[in-house]
């Protein structure tokens, strides 16, 4: 096959013997579905992503967020011409490397790992596709190159003074395999599309689960925090003019200016962010289209283009949600970290009979300290957040 999706596109690593009769899916469907009805996805139910896991019955969790994600970007490609399935496959796996208690655990997790060669969620999610998954043996989920391509919004390894990287050092074959003939450290247009939806995703529905739980006044936001937090974190532009960009989208007609956590409430909030999602997405799809023009956009031909005005009115968003949301939890935030820290400790102190059965033959196999260490954090990263809590009181005892 030739063209964007030919045969090295749909190649997977290792060979498998076909369906008995065939079941008439694409390549790319299968991966939708392999990576649909894997554990580690399954395991987002229980993983925070903004507002704490149990804490409500309404706000995201890692795998609400993912589902939300894969409509996105689903969507973005069918718009743009990409194959929906592959940018859908992307979407749903973006997060499945990430450990307990969100970025917060990955914070913890990239400091203790530091000898191995770091923690980072979207490598941890290239290993988790491509090795830990269980589906063939030696090759995870044995999804295509496409796949995979469109999955690894980071194509390059760690850098010094740079904290997002997609790819562990041993696990550079496979990355050179799914890399194969891609311009060094561009991601491919699927990839890009995926980014683009999971930032619309989390900056537009984290923004409505904390108004729901209360944390975020929308009678009462303060302008000038929220726009200095956004051009520090998130925006290449001063925090002036992304304060007269604020100001502006606050007083959009559809803009929610109070909760009382009415009926009618709910419905002006849900109005909100459908508004909000609507923009954010058929903004980036007319850019596109004014710079590429008709036709199908895959792989390597174009670049997703973003106006300015959205890209920091996004980055405004994300920002009111840190700002109310999780900056107040600091003390939790460390509770939390100390205990994965110590989990980790203890994972490693008492393995290999800590670890699951299907991790003890790796630890094995390992050469050294750092390669136990790395199947150590495998296994603590794997865990839900309340699974961490349990795992942290059965190996050493309740504090």
């Amino acid at each position: 096959m030739t063209g964007p999706y030919d045969d090295t596109a749909r190649e997977r690593r290792a060979p498998e013997l076909p369906k008995e009769g065939g079941d008439g899916r694409s390549p790319f469907q299968r991966d939708r579905a392999r990576v649909l009805h894997s554990a580690a996805l399954r395991r987002l139910g229980g993983k925070t992503q903004a507002v704490g896991v149990g804490e409500d019955d309404f706000p995201r969790t890692r795998l609400t967020h993912s589902l939300e994600c894969a409509q996105v970007g689903r969507e973005l490609a069918a718009a743009l011409g990409a194959d929906p399935d592959i940018v859908d496959a992307a979407c749903l796996a973006h997060d499945l490397g990430h450990p307990p208690f969100g970025h917060n655990g990955e914070a913890a997790l990239h400091a203790a790992a530091d000898v191995c060669g770091g923690f980072e969620g979207n490598a941890q999610s290239l290993r988790i596709l491509t090795r830990l998954e269980a589906k063939v043996d030696g090759a995870g989920l044995n999804l295509t190159r496409a796949v995979l391509d469109a999955a690894t919004k980071y194509p390059w390894t760690r850098r010094l003074g740079e904290t997002k990287f997609g790819v562990y050092a041993d696990d550079l074959t496979i990355f050179e395999w799914l890399r194969d003939g891609a311009p060094t450290g561009r991601p491919c247009f699927e990839a890009q599309l995926m980014d683009w939806a999971d930032d619309v995703a989390y900056s537009v529905h984290d923004l409505e689960d904390g108004v729901y739980a209360g944390h975020i006044p929308l009678a009462a936001l303060d302008r000038d925090a929220i726009a200095e937090l956004a051009a520090c974190s998130y925006s290449p532009l001063p925090s002036a003019e992304l304060r007269t960009v604020l100001d502006e989208l606050l007083i959009e007609e559809w803009w929610l200016r109070s909760y009382d956590e009415s009926f009618a409430a709910q419905v002006a909030l849900k109005r909100m962010t459908s508004m909000l999602t609507g923009r954010f997405c058929s903004r980036a799809i007319a850019a596109t289209r004014s710079a590429y023009g008709p036709g199908g956009l895959t792989r390597y031909e174009a670049a997703l283009v973003v106006p300015e005005r959205i890209r920091a009115e996004c980055a405004l968003l994300k920002a009111a949600t840190v700002h109310y949301v999780v900056l107040p939890r600091a003390a939790t935030q460390e509770r939390q970290r100390e205990l994965l820290t110590d989990l980790l400790v203890a994972v490693a102190s008492q393995s290999p009979d800590a670890l699951e059965p299907a991790l003890r033959p790796t630890w094995a196999a390992a050469g050294s300290d750092a390669a136990r260490l790395r199947v150590v954090i495998d296994q603590v990263a794997s865990l839900t957040d309340v699974s961490a809590c349990a795992w942290h009181d059965r190996l050493l005892g309740c504090r």
